[in-house]
């Protein structure tokens, strides 16, 4: 009986150590590297909306004459 429990004790230690949750050390640096692509793929996104929606310069609209700051009447 000691020995099958030996084994099972042995068995359920090697189960814990491959197990996400029961190893702090491989869980700490699996949220360290999603973090990390999140931050990344947050900042891509944000640049290239700022791109994709930049500032394209002034536009050449036609202004009425009458509204200028010297008006113009006809």
């Amino acid at each position: 009986m000691s020995h099958e429990n030996h084994e099972y004790q042995q068995e359920l230690e090697k189960m814990k150590n491959m197990d996400y949750s029961y190893n702090k050390v491989s869980s700490s640096r699996f949220l360290f590297y999603v973090q990390v692509i999140g931050f990344v793929l947050l900042m891509f996104t944000v640049f290239y909306e700022l791109w994709a929606n930049r500032y394209m310069g002034k536009p050449d609209i036609e202004i009425q004459s009458s509204t200028l700051y010297t008006p113009q009447y006809k």
